[in-house]
């Protein structure tokens, strides 16, 4: 199963509806009731599919389709095609997060052979990876249609164990606007590029305080608030004063590390002290900063049934809470309590030669192998 999905190349830029496509049509022989919600285009799809008894509050397995891209890294092997190596398990979204979906879909035949006593949903999201923009569209039909699930496991890479809280995170597009002319008289223009690189080196400024300063809550994997700057574009030839450049810049936040100051920090910081220096040659140069992603920071309570559920399928009573965002928050806060909790390693994420391992697959299937106990009519014979 996840040779088939690894196969579909569903880089958030591109449609994920050969991969939803495949889906749908593998739940077919299952009686599973599917719900689709798509983006505006029509070129991706959310899909909600629920499995067994209906019209009573089951169980959420949830999942991303979409996965980052592979241009400019250096894989060894070819991304989209699975390849097994050591125990190892090679090809882009096998940590983040095709492992996970591939174990649900994997384990339908056993879960339908045994029964349901409760019903099982599944909710599989396009746009994750930008944004956490296509489930939005799925919890508001949810909303709509007044379905209501008891609780929902998100299957990010977690290593098998649960997560009950993840930072915050605030995304904006900082454009800076100059004056272009020749590079010989550098004076006379605003150089758009060496402006927001005097604001990027605010933010790292700031990161670095953080770092050293705090505040910090010891739980997480990264104890403080980052500042990172990912993307930068300007310039177009080194002899004519770039007149304009833009870069994309975040915050993840613990809880009670408030974005909005941070961000009023450093508007302030462009607003007093580089705005004026720039208007005084040319007044129409400036900085617009515009929001592009919001994710809302997760607390699930240690104590909640959806926490006590994971452990008791995993055997134990760890709980964890990382750094990276997930979906899983966008649930929570639409009143459905949510914990992560999947295969493989977030730190696999993203990179070049990304893998899961075999062991990773097995504590999946074996924590699956344990919610068929509570949601099927049958024991396993």
């Amino acid at each position: 199963m996840l040779r088939r999905l690894v196969a579909f190349p569903t880089v958030s830029h591109d449609s994920n509806l050969e991969l939803i496509g495949f889906v749908r049509g593998y739940l077919e022989p299952f009686d599973a009731e599917v719900r689709l919600t798509f983006d505006d285009g029509k070129r991706k799809a959310n899909l909600f599919a629920t499995l067994g008894p209906r019209g009573m509050p089951g169980i959420v397995l949830s999942g991303h389709t979409d996965v980052v891209p592979v241009e400019g890294q250096p894989w060894e092997t070819d991304p989209f095609e699975l390849t097994e190596k050591d125990g190892r398990l090679y090809g882009r979204g096998t940590s983040d997060m095709k492992s996970f979906i591939s174990c649900v879909l994997a384990a339908l035949p056993q879960f339908a052979k045994r029964g349901f006593s409760t019903p099982l949903h599944l909710a599989f999201s396009y746009d994750e990876e930008v944004g956490c923009i296509g489930v939005r569209r799925l919890i508001a039909d949810l909303a709509r249609a007044g379905i209501r699930p008891r609780g929902c496991i998100v299957g990010e890479p977690t290593e098998m164990r649960p997560v009950i809280a993840h930072k915050g995170k605030k995304s904006y597009r900082c454009t800076v606007r100059g004056l272009a002319g020749h590079s010989a008289y550098a004076p006379h223009g605003v150089n758009a590029v060496e402006y927001a690189a005097e604001a990027v080196a605010f933010l790292k400024g700031m990161a670095r305080r953080h770092r050293d300063r705090g505040p910090y809550d010891r739980g997480f994997d990264v104890a403080h608030t980052t500042v990172h700057t990912g993307v930068m574009r300007g310039g177009t030839a080194l002899n004519v004063i770039p007149h304009e450049c833009s870069f994309d810049f975040e915050f993840r936040h613990l809880p009670g590390d408030d974005p909005d100051a941070l961000l009023r920090e450093f508007q302030d910081y462009v607003g007093k002290k580089l705005e004026p220096e720039m208007r005084a040659v040319h007044a129409g140069a400036g900085f617009t900063i515009e929001p592009l992603s919001e994710i809302p920071m997760l607390v699930t309570a240690p104590e909640s049934e959806i926490v006590g559920l994971a452990q008791e399928l995993l055997g134990s009573g760890e709980i964890g809470k990382v750094a990276f965002g997930t979906e899983a928050s966008l649930f929570q806060r639409a009143g459905i309590p949510t914990v992560v909790c999947g295969p493989g390693s977030i730190e696999q994420a993203h990179k070049p030669n990304e893998y899961v391992t075999l062991e990773q697959l097995a504590k999946c299937e074996a924590f699956l192998a344990r919610l068929m106990d509570r949601v099927c009519e049958k024991s396993e014979t």
